[in-house]
């Protein structure tokens, strides 16, 4: 009976530490590190998670806060962490990863605005060409959405363009369905909303027309819709009044995504600037402005829905 006792306090030991040691992974210390720059490269907030840290790792701390550089430094595992709130999503695998790495030490929270928001962002590139400019817009809006408290979720150019056959195409399009689904249903009771980015050959060095569309019996959808849009008609580059025309999905993927998915989702498509365009916004093309003006239809979109609730 003895020995039955002692097993199971053995195991339940065992268990207590296994869980202990899951709430931290480990770092290594470099040169010019403090407790403050190494939370911070870890997508941490240093003074939220300052104490927590000091506890982990106080025989291993000099004079109070000092680091020893080769030391080995417990980093708490949390879901605030700029690792779990950025995450890249590849369609063709089971493996999801940061979006930022070295990146993370230049990031800081600026507010908790977006804090019960998740946002899934789909990039598409019609000519699969290296188009730097929507690349860098979409790091950018991820950044300004998880610095104000959102979670992100990017996905999308995952397959060379020209190994596409219908059926994989479908397969991709099911695959993003799972991955939101999946993730719409952990994150339950949240402002949860999809952005479709459609890159239709769009030159980094030219005026750039955008529209704007939704699903028609989507009514979050369409207001999602509307915010960004309206933010693009205040800083377009023509004196034209753009007709009120409502944008709706007529393409076989949206269409696909908008049927399936369970959160909202509208698209945003972006091209060359055309004369011939009536009913596309003209914008400049600034990388920061541009993600800038997503981001606050986005902010706007997630404050109407709060103050009419």
């Amino acid at each position: 009976m003895r020995t039955v006792i002692s097993l199971i306090l053995w195991v339940w030991a065992c268990t207590i530490v296994i869980a202990q040691e899951k709430q931290y992974y480990k770092v290594v210390a470099e040169q010019g590190d403090g407790i403050f720059s190494l939370l911070r490269k870890q997508g941490l907030n240093p003074i939220k998670h300052y104490g927590e840290f000091i506890d982990l790792n106080s025989e291993n701390i000099k004079d109070g806060s000092f680091l020893q550089i080769g030391v080995e430094y417990k980093v708490p595992i949390t879901e605030d962490s700029f690792k779990k709130t950025g995450v890249l999503v590849q369609a063709n695998n089971d493996i999801d990863k940061p979006i930022f790495d070295k990146e993370l030490e230049l990031m800081s929270l600026e507010s908790e605005r977006l804090k019960n928001a998740v946002y899934y962002l789909i990039v598409e590139n019609e000519t699969m060409g290296h188009n730097d400019f929507v690349r860098d817009v979409v790091q950018n809006l991820t950044t300004k959405l998880m610095v104000n408290g959102a979670k992100v979720y990017v996905m999308g150019d995952e397959v060379s363009k020209d190994s596409l056959s219908i059926w994989t195409e479908r397969q991709r399009m099911g695959r993003y369905v799972e991955v939101i689904n999946e993730r719409y249903l952990q994150n339950n009771g949240k402002y949860q909303r999809v952005l479709f980015i459609r890159d239709n050959g769009a030159a980094e060095n030219e005026d750039l027309d955008v529209a704007v569309y939704h699903y028609d019996k989507s009514e979050q959808g369409q207001r999602f819709a509307e915010n960004i849009k309206n933010v693009f008609k205040k800083n377009s580059i023509s004196n034209e009044t753009y007709k009120d025309v409502n944008m709706i999905f007529e393409d076989q993927n949206s269409l696909y995504l908008a049927k399936n998915i369970l959160p909202a989702i509208s698209l945003l498509t972006l091209e060359n600037a055309s004369k011939e365009s009536n009913d596309k916004i003209a914008v400049r093309p600034d990388k920061r402005k541009f993600a800038g003006w997503i981001s606050n239809g986005i902010m706007n979109d997630y404050v109407d829905l709060e103050i009419e609730n």
